[in-house]
């Protein structure tokens, strides 16, 4: 079979101050291996991460912030010195493997539930329930109305975010991504149908985006711009809270504009995640949303959602992005940047075990090598 080197997403970028041999990256994703109650990475996690070290980055599952950010079952944190010496281990597998490893700071907000907080509702911008589901060790449950922030909430939290980000590079990580995306805390601060507050966190989008900023602004005190990206944009699932308005694009747009003032690593941006037909984000379909924030964001901008490697590397040879972050193919391709080089077919993912404590459906996918053989 073959060997292509030249595909867009085969050739090398600088990313931050780090050299990555490929623009194939590893997107951040949740497969609840912490079944522990210290939040704790295993030796599962660094058999997992030093197979798939082969990506020109690996972003890792989010990783929470506090205890109070605390709202998807078995994820580690990085808020503890015994989490720390766990992430000691995985950096040190997929370091030994030749692989670059950023940490995903991540908080839920709206999106835990009583059950993780000892039966208090999470916390989040405002009293308003964003009727979607939290994971809990129990299963799925519908969310609940959340506790407001109070400014005290917000400056832990705001330091939480900082000390993680300390945390991450005394565990080997090579750098951090926040998690600014998706329906979690920041886009709760961001959406005005989810903050109704009337303080200087509310109302006006500098207003509703001053948390995301001074955690960022805590996040770079710690670690630098170069070692920190950002995981942001309007792409959502169109449901419950989460149903664009007139003002989301607006928002982002000011959001992402912003992040022009500081050197940062990346932008992560999510392509649509929902039928936009019908929606004020209808033009963001498709490429779209590559197209529109390539305008205005001057850094580095790894896509997301939906692609394979086709569209990868015809999204990096149009210039819309310089990287492509993939997902589910990561799951069941551990050696995913070697099959884009010989055009190999991709093994599928065993779907009941992408969930769940064991190794089976998460270390126990074999290269294509071992499976010609």
């Amino acid at each position: 079979m073959s060997i292509d080197s030249s595909q867009p997403l085969l050739t090398p970028i600088r990313l931050g101050g780090l050299e990555l041999p490929n623009r194939v990256v590893m997107a951040p994703l949740t497969r609840m291996r912490a079944a522990n109650a210290e939040f704790e990475p295993t030796a599962l996690h660094a058999e997992y991460y030093a197979q798939r070290a082969a990506a020109g980055l690996i972003v890792s599952e989010g990783v929470f912030v506090s205890p109070e950010a605390v709202g998807w079952a078995d994820v580690p944190g990085l808020w503890s010195d015994a989490q720390v010496r766990g992430w000691s281990v995985v950096t040190d597998a997929v370091h030994r493997a030749g692989g670059r490893i950023v940490a995903q700071l991540w908080h839920t907000g709206s999106l835990g539930h009583p059950d993780f907080h000892a039966g208090k509702p999470p916390l989040s911008a405002s009293a308003v329930n964003p009727e979607q589901q939290s994971v809990t060790s129990t299963g799925r449950k519908d969310t609940v109305v959340p506790r407001p922030m109070e400014k005290d909430h917000i400056r832990r939290t705001v330091a939480d975010f900082g000390r993680a980000a300390h945390n991450a590079i005394a565990a080997g990580f090579d750098g951090v991504q926040i998690q600014g995306g998706y329906h979690y805390l920041f886009n709760q601060f961001l959406n005005v149908r989810t903050n109704l507050r009337a303080d200087e966190y509310g109302g006006s989008v500098e207003n509703r985006a001053r948390f995301l900023f001074e955690v960022l602004e805590a996040v770079v005190g710690a670690v630098g711009a170069q070692r920190t990206g950002i995981k942001t944009g309007p792409a959502t699932s169109e449901t419950g809270a989460f149903v664009s308005t007139d003002e989301t694009l607006a928002t982002s747009e000011y959001v992402i504009g912003r992040l022009n003032d500081y050197d940062l690593s990346h932008l992560l941006l999510m392509g649509a995640m929902a039928d936009l037909s019908a929606t004020p984000l209808a033009a963001l379909a498709g490429d779209g949303m590559f197209r529109h924030f390539r305008e205005l964001y001057r850094g580095n901008v790894i896509a997301n959602v939906d692609t394979d490697r086709e569209r990868g590397n015809r999204l990096i040879e149009a210039g819309l992005v310089d990287m492509v972050a993939f997902g589910r193919p990561f799951i069941a391709n551990p050696d995913l940047p070697a099959r884009f080089a010989m055009n190999a077919p991709l093994a599928e993912i065993n779907w009941p075990k992408v969930y769940g404590p064991t190794a089976e459906g998460y270390t126990d996918y074999p290269a294509f090598q071992a499976v010609t053989a």
